[in-house]
């Protein structure tokens, strides 16, 4: 069950990283077009803090799992 939800995380942790690299990308071709990126922005900073809230849960899963007696 452990092992499930520590692998579970590891794909939100994953997932999240294309998503903040793909709202930066978006960022970059807004501002380059001459748009207001300030709701991408927005957006990104709530990307970034759940990914900080996955990285957070995975590795307590990950200490949770190496503390496990086998």
């Amino acid at each position: 069950m452990l092992l499930n939800h520590l692998a579970m995380t590891e794909r939100h942790v994953a997932e999240g990283e294309l998503l903040i690299k793909r709202q930066h990308e978006i960022i970059a071709e807004l501002g380059g077009d001459g748009h207001d990126t300030q709701m991408a922005r927005e957006l990104l900073k709530q990307f970034e803090e759940t990914q900080t809230s996955h990285i957070a849960h995975r590795d307590h899963l990950a200490k949770e799992l190496a503390e496990k007696p086998a």
